[in-house]
């Protein structure tokens, strides 16, 4: 492709997990708005909860998560105490024939809860929610942080997937992000799980790391296909020091260039195909027995989902909730959430209550990234003259379709495998708040 499109197209962008985008929640949204919104769900409706749990013992210097450094385990347990008052205060306004069909936990680490405080947490969880028997646990793992007595309390309280954090196996690359992990030790999980009956593996990758090259990532895409897993997630590195303050412990001559950075994802995603994993949205990939491969996807804030639930309940500091009404998110650093929590059992700060429009350009962008496909039929069935309004805007995709990245189809357009890659760019272009703010994206690709 000519370098010039590549680089315009690969301008900074949201990575559209939600619409509109974090940077455009308002703090008019606060704990009477969530608390009424959860007492609204519709009886029968099925839940989603996500537990963030902020801390780890070392810092990577590459990750931009909400993380706290710890080497003492008080401030975890401390933090744990404010997250069972939030469960108990938000199970309270739920109505009643509620049930939980997925939960996950992320963060952070959150294998650094003790094996105890892993039976407490899943324990009030299935004690004050409905949850199903069938219902999907998934946990974010740290490899270099399991051992036999915290995997199997996972096991205990009903884990069905795990999420290994790999990033890269190079060790010149791992130096250089201040995270070392061995191959041996990420196989020794993935085989203690999978021995106990968690069979579904997903692994996190990211390309765009600081000396990464298109030999290192072949390397490290060959032992992961060597793992087997059942997902893999390619993730682009979003270099942006000057919001991440440890991420200028990392040298910006290092980190490679946008078309370097395609050139490494081209690798890894192409090395994945060709080993009989399927495609999905953007940066996803499973086997094809994966329940991601049978779809329907859904887009939410930890990314790819199957998850068709009708609310996300979000849990922690700094997590966020998806409700019919809106968004509402927690406070993010972790003692202003211990002192709301503390005072009224909810430390909801800011959110996001959405218009008949918004839900519109959600609906589209969410078909985009999740099903390659601009959906102008249904967009004017669903939502009436917004939906035909906002249909009339993909003419601007004029350069788009020029150079081959999407096609027209009978309901719309639909993205080409040459387009992939661009697709936050299409995304965009049926984002209305985009620019509304002062906001720091990551690159395009």
């Amino acid at each position: 492709m000519d370098p010039a499109l590549v680089s315009r197209l690969s301008r900074p962008l949201p990575r559209y997990t939600s619409y509109p985008t974090t940077p455009h929640f308002r703090d008019e949204v606060g704990e009477e708005d969530y608390a009424s919104w959860i007492r609204a769900i519709p009886t029968g409706s099925g839940l989603s909860i996500y537990v963030h749990i902020p801390f780890c013992d070392t810092l990577c210097w590459f990750c931009a998560c909400t993380t706290k450094i710890t080497q003492r385990y008080a401030p975890v347990a401390r933090y744990l105490d404010c997250v069972e008052e939030e469960i108990k205060r938000i199970s309270g306004l739920l109505p009643d024939g509620t049930h939980v069909d997925h939960i996950h936990w992320g963060g952070g680490s959150p294998d650094i809860l003790s094996p105890d405080d892993t039976a407490r947490l899943s324990g009030l969880l299935r004690e004050r929610f409905d949850v199903a028997p069938d219902a999907e646990f998934a946990i974010e793992i740290d490899p270099r942080e399991v051992n036999e007595e915290k995997a199997d309390a996972l096991i205990a309280a009903g884990l069905t997937r795990i999420s290994l954090g790999v990033q890269d196996f190079d060790p010149v690359v791992q130096k250089a992000i201040n995270r070392h992990q061995s191959i041996e030790a990420t196989r020794d999980v993935v085989e203690r799980f999978r021995a106990a009956g968690v069979s579904s593996v997903n692994i996190d990758l990211v390309y765009g790391l600081p000396h990464q090259t298109a030999e290192r990532a072949q390397r490290t895409i060959d032992a992961i296909i060597s793992l087997q897993p059942n997902r893999v997630a390619i993730f682009g590195y979003a270099h942006l020091p000057q919001r991440v303050t440890h991420q200028r412990l990392i040298d910006d001559d290092s980190v490679p260039g946008v078309e370097d950075r395609l050139e490494l994802s081209q690798i890894m995603s192409g090395s994945l195909t060709k080993a009989g994993y399927k495609r999905t949205g953007i940066d996803h990939f499973c086997k094809p027995d994966d329940t991601m491969a049978r779809g329907p996807l859904r887009r939410n804030f930890q990314g790819y989902t199957t998850d068709m639930s009708d609310a996300l309940l979000g849990l922690g500091a700094s997590s966020i909730s998806r409700l019919p009404q809106g968004y509402a998110q927690n406070a993010v650093p972790v003692a202003d959430y211990q002192r709301r929590v503390t005072s009224s059992g909810l430390a909801t700060v800011r959110g996001f209550a959405l218009s008949h429009q918004d839900r519109a350009r959600a609906f589209a962008i969410e078909k985009l990234m999740c099903e390659l496909k601009f959906p102008a039929r249904e967009l004017g069935r669903r939502f009436g003259e917004v939906g035909h309004s906002i249909a009339d805007e993909s003419t601007r995709l004029t350069e788009y379709a020029e150079n081959g990245l999407v096609e027209p189809a009978a309901d719309g357009f639909v993205v080409t495998e040459k387009g992939r890659p661009f697709l936050r760019a299409i995304a965009a272009e049926f984002d209305s708040y985009l620019g509304q703010s002062t906001a720091t994206h990551s690159t395009g690709i």
